[in-house]
């Protein structure tokens, strides 16, 4: 399965909004630098859907962002 994130780093709040079944809005409170914000985008996305390997398939340096699931 495929997901289509929109990423927000450095925000005040962090939070997740869904926009379809398939793309959702990230924001969170770590900057875009040293890949912190792609790690935390990650670590979410491995709460929300535990035992599934997730990886990032294309958008590393983007705020627009694919990634696997399963």
């Amino acid at each position: 399965m495929y997901l289509k994130l929109k990423v927000i780093p450095d925000s005040k709040a962090q939070k997740i909004e869904k926009i379809s079944d398939d793309s959702w809005r990230i924001w969170v409170k770590v900057p875009a630098e040293n890949n912190a914000a792609n790690t935390k985008v990650l670590d979410i996305i491995r709460e929300a859907y535990p035992n599934q390997s997730v990886r990032i398939v294309s958008g590393h340096h983007s705020p627009s962002k694919i990634v696997s699931i399963g």
